[in-house]
């Protein structure tokens, strides 16, 4: 039989890194605990985990110096999580080349199917890496026509307004990344005119509505609590 995967959790909140093992193990996992970044870079070292959820605020060494530590020797998937929403968005920034970022607090269920769909991810781009059965669901099922800002699905196609096309090509180039408000703002807004977060949550909830006529049983844009919002293809 095929070992668990192997998940690191740094995290100094005793029992909030205690209830995360506990939900991850229920669903199969292999789970070590570290509550501080002293030791965390030579135990990636040593054990090669399958991914790390790594919280920002740490004793010893910060989530920040980890993760770009860990990712200069290792492609290994990072969830990153932070008790202040504002931080997502530097930390988006800053290219830190870690997979996703959760806020807390946080549904420890929520970070499990975060886990898992990291994991899928990964697998999928991993050169050489075992091949998975093909799935209809697990494939991206839109095709992007940016000279005529229309989607196609499933032989059918619709066209969009150029705000929620770009909109749409901003989340999909990048699937599972989290793009909080602000930077879809910028993506969407080339000339910097001042809008508010209403403005792109009702962008969003009007790309839903249009994408919904192509997959109705299927949703592909995803909120993020607090955060802003991520393409997830399945």
């Amino acid at each position: 039989m095929n070992s668990p995967q192997r998940v690191l959790i740094v995290e100094d909140e005793e029992r909030l890194a205690a209830l995360v093992a506990d939900y991850l193990k229920a669903a199969g996992f292999a789970v070590h605990l570290d509550y501080d970044g002293l030791g965390v870079l030579e135990w990636v070292r040593a054990h090669r985990p399958d991914l790390i959820i790594l919280d920002l605020m740490l004793p010893g060494k910060d989530g920040l110096t980890l993760c770009r530590e860990v990712r200069a020797e290792s492609q290994v998937p990072i969830i990153m999580t932070t008790a202040r929403v504002e931080e997502i968005d530097r930390l988006l920034g800053l290219g830190l080349g870690a997979d996703d970022y959760l806020c807390k607090p946080y549904s420890p269920r929520e970070l499990v199917a975060r886990v898992k769909a990291v994991l899928r991810r990964s697998a999928g781009a991993t050169p050489g890496g075992p091949a998975a059965v093909a799935d209809p669901a697990d494939t991206d099922p839109l095709t992007l026509d940016p000279d005529r800002l229309r989607v196609t699905a499933a032989g059918r196609d619709i066209e969009l307004t150029a705000v929620e096309f770009a909109l749409l090509a901003t989340l999909h180039q990048a699937p599972g990344r989290i793009f909080s408000r602000e930077r879809l703002m910028e993506r969407i807004y080339r000339d910097h005119r001042v809008v508010s977060d209403r403005t792109i949550d009702s962008h969003v909830k009007k790309l839903r509505r249009r994408l919904q006529e192509l997959l109705p049983e299927r949703e592909l844009v995803h909120s993020v609590y607090g955060v802003g919002y991520r393409y997830e293809d399945r």
